[in-house]
């Protein structure tokens, strides 16, 4: 298998340090989380190093652009217009997005947030759910390493009503914290890809090998299992 990275005998994978557990999170300076598994899964099958790099997520597919790494790797959902600067692999996973409340609420339909002050990420895809929910008012957060504590501690106080965002990260901070609900989740089944630089065919088409192979021989499903035990494997 013939291909080519940035740095010989590297993969260098832009992400984030932003806490997105169980997808990824950085404790005691190791990296951790179903994507980081899955990353260190197929570069042992392709004798390569994942080195990550932590970027503001809104600035991603830019920094890609520069030609300085090989691939965006951290909870991108595969749309339309992230393909105008990627090319993707095939999905590694499925997702939903929910919504998070206070426990209090009495919001539990989506019906029930016409009116509603809803937080969600300005650079995330979720913004285009909006034509969904066109009688509430959105309230977006600049991506920062710290954002989601943010948005739960705006949810906490008051500042908005319920919190929109990937499933699995609002349903690990109802399993956190008490005084939070997931009101309602939305089966949407974003698939999650990885994006590789424009043009490096033979890197595409080894990532998507390696991830077959994990596949088949069943590691992508023991990987999720550990990592994501309360939802099923959409393989």
């Amino acid at each position: 298998m013939s291909f080519t990275t940035v740095h010989p005998g590297q993969l260098s994978i832009i992400a984030s340090d932003v806490d997105a557990r169980p997808m990824s999170f950085v404790q005691a300076g190791e990296r951790l989380g179903y994507e980081p598994a899955v990353a260190r899964a197929i570069c042992q099958l392709l004798d390569l190093k994942p080195v990550w790099f932590d970027y503001p997520i809104d600035q991603f597919y830019p920094i890609l652009s520069s030609g300085q790494h090989d691939v965006v790797w951290f909870s991108q959902a595969i749309t339309q217009e992230r393909r105008a600067w990627a090319d993707f692999t095939r999905p590694y996973g499925r997702f939903d997005a929910a919504v998070l409340v206070r426990e209090e609420s009495l919001i539990s339909h989506p019906k029930d947030l016409a009116g509603m002050r809803v937080g969600c990420l300005g650079a995330g895809n979720y913004l285009e759910l909006a034509e969904q929910f066109p009688d509430l008012e959105w309230v977006t957060f600049l991506s920062h390493s710290q954002v989601f504590s943010e948005m739960l501690q705006a949810l906490k106080q008051g500042q908005i009503d319920a919190l929109l965002k990937d499933a699995l990260l609002l349903l690990t901070a109802e399993a956190d914290d008490a005084t939070f609900r997931v009101a309602f989740q939305l089966p949407i089944q974003n698939p999650f890809g990885i994006g590789v630089l424009p043009g490096n065919r033979e890197l595409l088409d080894a990532l998507n090998q390696a991830l077959n192979q994990l596949i088949v021989d069943g590691v992508l499903a023991k990987l999720w299992a550990q990592w994501i035990p309360y939802k099923p494997f959409p393989f």
